[in-house]
């Protein structure tokens, strides 16, 4: 490798990317992105300092919601430092070690959002399907044992991810489609054997995102099922306006992913930056929109956002 691709260790550097063939409006994708974090980083946190204050709002949902924003809240604080580094200071370089770090953060709470939307899906299900026993089901300590749940299984499957990249030989320019590190991008470049990192990363899609759109889809469809029995058409759209928020949520996360598979796969003539632009969407709109759907959509977070204006 040359010097170019590798520190005084031997270990190799990254090149990270910003918008290739559109350098000259960098500044103003650092000014968007600037507004995306900070959408993001407020709304998440008042959207915590409202379910915590608020004791009418100590109740399954909101716990989940407020799972949902931390999580949120880890994405865009690991996307931020080298997003930060190539739009505004032009660093592009980054270590073997850093960018194994920001790749494992990136990924684990990507799977833990997707963890957390189908664990609100099953608490829409039980509320609309079996709201008699929602409180005996839905216990604070089966609430807690759900949310360690998803943190062990977003831990564990992404943990071997940096020791499989590890042991392989990076002797290429080094260079990423984005300005931080995802293992897709990543999974390209190294010179050796690559068959055991595809296969577990096809293993890992299909026991998280692919399991969980699935079971949230099952879950809507009882739900279906349920409100279509409800005698009053009034009731029926008041029933389903309570999914209009987690709705909202589940396809502002599973679409852009959708596209981003699509573009990585059959989008080789399109112009690069169109994979940024697309990871982009993808890791920055569900943190930025989560909290702004939620403030509109979910009545008792609304007044009391309107009461601390006031």
């Amino acid at each position: 490798m040359g010097s170019s691709s590798t520190n005084g260790t031997g270990s190799p550097l990254f090149t990270l990317t910003g918008l290739p063939g559109l350098e000259d409006s960098q500044h103003w994708m650092f000014l968007l992105l600037g507004v995306l974090y900070t959408v993001s980083i407020v709304g998440n946190t008042l959207i915590l300092f409202i379910v915590k204050e608020e004791q009418s709002l100590h109740q399954p949902m909101y716990y989940f919601l407020s799972l949902l924003s931390v999580n949120d809240l880890g994405v865009s604080l690991s996307t931020l430092p080298s997003v930060l580094a190539t739009f505004c200071f032009h660093t592009k370089k980054i270590a073997f070690d850093t960018c194994m770090a920001q790749m494992f953060f990136i990924h684990f709470f990507s799977f833990m959002e997707s963890g957390i939307l189908l664990a609100m899906s099953f608490d829409r299900y039980v509320a609309i399907c079996n709201p008699l026993r929602y409180c005996t089901i839905l216990t604070d300590a089966r609430v807690a044992q759900m949310s360690l749940f998803i943190g062990f299984r977003s831990f564990f499957v992404v943990f071997p991810l940096p020791f499989l990249l590890k042991r392989l030989a990076f002797c290429k320019a080094n260079v990423l489609s984005h300005a931080y590190c995802l293992h897709p991008d990543l999974i390209r470049l190294p010179c050796g054997d690559i068959t055991i990192n595809n296969i577990f990363g096809l293993c890992i899609v299909i026991c998280t995102f692919a399991l969980d759109s699935a079971l949230i889809l099952f879950s809507y469809i009882l739900i279906l099922r349920s409100v279509l029995a409800i005698a009053s058409q009034e009731e029926r759209l008041k029933t389903l306006n309570t999914c209009v928020s987690h709705i909202c949520a589940v396809l502002i996360f599973y679409v852009p992913m959708v596209g981003v598979s699509m573009v990585h796969r059959y989008g080789r003539y399109a112009p690069p930056y169109v994979y940024t632009l697309m990871s982009l969407v993808y890791l920055f709109v569900p943190p930025m929109l989560n909290p702004v759907i939620y403030s509109i959509k979910t009545k008792e977070i609304h007044r009391r956002l309107i009461r601390t204006k006031l």
